[in-house]
């Protein structure tokens, strides 16, 4: 145990985000998405929802300025599922950066996630719940 790291920081989550570099990418995926299967570094979170492990991530993990730092997979065609916790989403994400929040086809989105440097795996209930974030550069 460490002092100041947050709890819901796994060593392997906080490892991962320590390795990864500049444009590296991330998957924080809800508790439908198939993480196993197309992660090539799988952190299990499963007691956790994304909203938390997003406000922690973000307190430590700074999102790309260069590019477009953030993407939600865009709902299926036709298929009417509120999605609520976007605007969550929105205001975490505010808090980090004013850069556009991409919306990526459900296909797009996993092709991107299988490429990823990580895919951390939650118990996130609400649908459409998936977020990739582009590392940035720590300039502190």
């Amino acid at each position: 145990m460490l002092k100041g790291i947050p709890a819901i920081l796994s060593p392997d989550l906080l490892k991962i985000l320590m390795e990864m570099g500049h444009t590296d990418e991330i998957v924080i995926a809800d508790g439908n998405f198939p993480a196993a299967s197309m992660a090539q570094r799988l952190v299990r979170l499963d007691g956790h929802g994304v909203p938390e492990i997003l406000e922690t991530v973000l307190a430590l993990f700074p999102l790309d300025t260069y590019d477009k730092p953030v993407y939600l997979m865009e709902k299926v065609k036709g298929d009417t599922v509120d999605t609520p916790i976007w605007e969550t989403y929105e205001g975490i994400i505010r808090k980090h950066t004013d850069q556009e929040i991409v919306h990526i086809d459900k296909w797009e989105f996993y092709e991107r996630t299988k490429k990823a440097y990580a895919v951390v795996a939650t118990g996130e209930a609400a649908l459409y719940a998936n977020i990739l974030l582009k590392k940035g550069v720590v300039v502190e």
